[in-house]
């Protein structure tokens, strides 16, 4: 166990939606997976249903074959070449504790074992079993969808080795690519316990102020730090019926805490449970979808309803104002918002003080939990020091002073930190302008970070950039945005307002200087850290970048044709630089950029030919920054290649796809005319110089189109795409 490189191949028991999720996730990050179920139609089925789940388990679908699928019946004996058992079975103790049994029979003695529950007592599970087996025996519980949700509780038992723990707690971290928190083995652990206590009081609070679930949902969202999903959103997520089983566990396990009885079930979550109306799964719980609009559960009339936006003052007047601001001011209104903090927020503090020292080892790791779990922007401890702990009837203290953390017994110890999770923000500014601020990263590296929404990229920007790299004050740096994405692409605006005053020189020149800026970050030992969207002009910068360190789960295209023109900033010069190995490739390229493909991820974004071979994938989410430092630490200019022509009738190929999309109604006429400009470039440039020409020359012809000055506004107007 002292090398962690041993640890390759997992064999995961169970193939419902926990276990298949985890399978999932594994086998994406390159462990060699093995995934077993009781007889071999189940484990196909449950296979089945996770590689058609809504959000995917898989970056690739093909990822899906790599996973050998068995059973427990006629393979247990796999299990001996595992490195990591995860069982991830029917959340039953007698089930779990025969399972166990058989295991222990074939499992290697250096192997880990570890159970995937989200309640029952991990002490318990493994009684019976021998020392070694004990020793190794943790519980990981994993969140539902293991792919998207970084929390891991891990959660070890008075005899598991306290060296083995670190081991295991090292790899989740480093290999398993998640954020992970050690919990004590009590009922619910941190998440289940408080999380969905939480989830619970405001129902609650809704039902008794007889305010509606859109009041709530505003409430209880990014107002509150909390994600879009809210209150009412997140329990169709997680599944009513879900929530009943573990509010009733909870219960049953719990009778001496003076809370507990918040999770006995409300009105309106009892009727849609009598209804099979449990959430998203169904099709419908407190929202069910009709065509494009969500119709909306009434907790008066207990019936379905049209939306009705909420009209809530406070969310437009506190909205932009620090968090510890909006919500100590928000507590002390005398409207529904205020109202509905009081009978929420204060009472889920006081639990949380509450519940603190039996189920956690520390605040910092309570607030973690609903940090890296629930996507909270404050945990509970932190926002108790926002408003005042006096405010929610808590004797005054002070959870968090400058860098440290109280302790149960009232002293202070330093807040556990580590260099690899530094977030921006964490690194001081030492040089600025108005669209980018500087960051020095320690080293020797500095990150040049965009400020403007999503990280639109404008004329200003590209000059402020120019300017910036052409001072030669910068020796290694990462490219990257403070921003929620790192670029959604070229301000749309620019255009929008050049275009009707025919400024077509203008045009031209914001063009020929995007194209020229990207040369100057070609030049220079730089790397662009790309996450959440990187799009249109915000990929073609990256791409001029000699390496991209990409999070797993960024949005990545050149989608110019949607708004009826083409990646005018050295894109498809550099799609077709990057992708002549053959005139397959670069037909399927070309026909890419014609549909505006964008890939939901970066492996998809790989295969499309939108990242290179020599880009990286980070796939922890909060390691982007530590790694885009650590290769630009190494980064070095490298040589463009040079425009080669392609052997084979590349032009005939490109036609023969864009004929087709047509004829299956998936393109316009205007999508094959837009197409056909891609393929001009593609076939007909011979030389660097003038692929870049033809991009300009070929974006500025469609900017006198009236089909792209159509799609440039629909786009502006509604947010969305017009295939005319």
């Amino acid at each position: 166990m002292s090398d962690l490189r041993l640890i390759r191949k997992v064999c995961v028991i169970g193939a419902g939606t926990m276990g298949s999720g985890i399978a999932a996730h594994l086998a994406n990050l390159g462990f060699e997976v093995t995934l077993l179920d009781a007889t071999q139609q189940s484990v196909i089925e449950g296979f089945e249903r996770a590689k058609v789940a809504k959000p995917p388990h898989f970056y690739l679908s093909e990822t899906a074959l790599d996973i050998r699928l068995g059973n427990t019946a006629e393979n247990l004996s796999w299990i001996a070449e595992a490195d990591w058992v995860c069982e991830a079975i029917v959340e039953r103790m007698s089930a779990k504790r025969s399972l166990f049994a058989r295991i222990e029979s074939v499992i290697r003695p250096d192997a880990l074992i570890s159970t995937n529950t989200s309640g029952l007592q991990i002490s318990l599970l493994s009684e019976g079993m021998s020392e070694s087996f004990r020793r190794r025996f943790v519980g990981t519980h994993f969140f539902n969808p293991p792919r998207y949700l970084k929390l891991l509780e891990l959660i070890p038992t008075p005899d598991t080795d306290p060296v083995m723990l670190a081991e295991f707690n090292q790899i989740l971290e480093s290999s398993v690519a998640r954020r992970v928190v050690t919990a004590r083995d009590t009922p619910g652990f941190i998440t289940n316990r408080y999380g969905m206590w939480c989830m619970y009081q405001a129902v609650h609070a809704a039902e008794k102020l007889h305010l509606s679930v859109e009041q709530v949902d505003a409430i209880t969202g990014p107002f509150l730090g909390r994600p879009k999903s809210a209150s009412f959103r997140l329990n169709d997520i997680v599944g009513l019926d879900v929530m009943n089983d573990i509010a009733s566990n909870l219960i049953e396990r719990c009778p001496s805490d003076p809370f507990i009885q918040t999770l006995r079930t409300p009105k309106s979550i009892n009727t849609l449970l009598e209804r099979n109306w449990i959430g998203e799964k169904s099709g419908q719980g407190y929202y069910r979808r009709e065509g494009r609009e969500f119709l909306v559960f009434d907790l008066s009339t207990l019936a379905y309803r049209q939306r009705i936006e909420p009209d809530l003052p406070a969310i437009n007047q506190l909205g932009s104002l620090p968090l510890p601001e909006r919500i100590a001011r928000g507590l002390e209104l005398k409207d529904e918002t205020g109202e509905f903090l009081r009978h929420y927020l204060l009472p889920s503090l006081r639990y949380a003080d509450y519940l603190k020292e039996e189920v956690s080892h520390g605040v910092q790791d309570f607030d973690n939990v609903m940090q890296w779990g629930f996507g909270w922007q404050m945990g509970p401890f932190a926002t108790l020091d926002a408003i005042g702990a006096d405010k929610a009837g808590i004797p005054s203290t002070r959870y968090y002073i400058n860098d440290t953390a109280r302790n149960f017994d009232g002293t202070y110890s330093p807040i556990k930190k580590a260099a690899e999770y530094a977030q921006l923000t964490d690194y001081p500014v030492i040089d600025q302008a108005s669209t980018y601020n500087v960051r020095d990263l320690g080293d020797g590296v500095k990150a040049v970070c965009l400020t403007t929404k999503m990280g639109v990229i404008s004329p200003q920007t590209v000059e402020e950039l120019i300017a910036l790299i052409e001072k030669g004050t910068l020796d290694r740096f990462v490219f990257t945005s403070e921003a929620r994405s790192f670029s959604a692409g070229f301000d749309l605006k620019f255009f929008a307002k050049a275009i009707p005053e025919e400024r077509w020189i203008d045009i031209d020149q914001a063009l020929a200087r995007l194209q020229y800026l990207g040369e100057l970050l070609e030049k220079s030992r730089v790397v662009a850290a790309i996450f959440g969207h990187a799009l249109g002009a915000g990929l073609e910068l990256s791409l001029s970048c000699p390496k991209i360190v990409s999070l797993v789960e960024t949005q990545i295209g050149l989608p110019e044709s949607r708004i009826g023109l083409i990646p005018g900033g050295r894109g498809v010069t550099l799609m077709r630089l990057y992708n002549q190995s053959s005139a397959k490739r670069l037909s399927e390229v070309a026909f890419t950029l014609a549909l505006g493909t964008v890939a939901p991820n970066s492996e998809e974004a790989r295969s499309l030919g939108y990242l290179r071979s020599t880009d990286l994938t980070v796939f922890h989410p909060d390691k982007l920054i530590f790694e885009a430092k650590r290769a630009a630490l190494k980064v070095e200019p490298t040589a463009r290649p040079e425009v080669s022509t392609a052997v084979g009738p590349l032009s005939g190929m490109i036609d023969r796809l864009l004929e087709s999309s047509l004829s299956r109604g998936d393109f316009s006429k205007y999508d094959e005319q837009l197409g056909q400009k891609m393929k001009l470039i593609f076939s007909k440039a011979q030389t660097y110089e003038e692929c870049l020409t033809k991009e300009r020359n070929e974006f500025l012809d469609l900017c006198t189109k009236a089909l792209t000055v159509a799609r440039i506004n629909h786009m502006l107007e509604n947010g969305k795409p017009l295939r005319n």
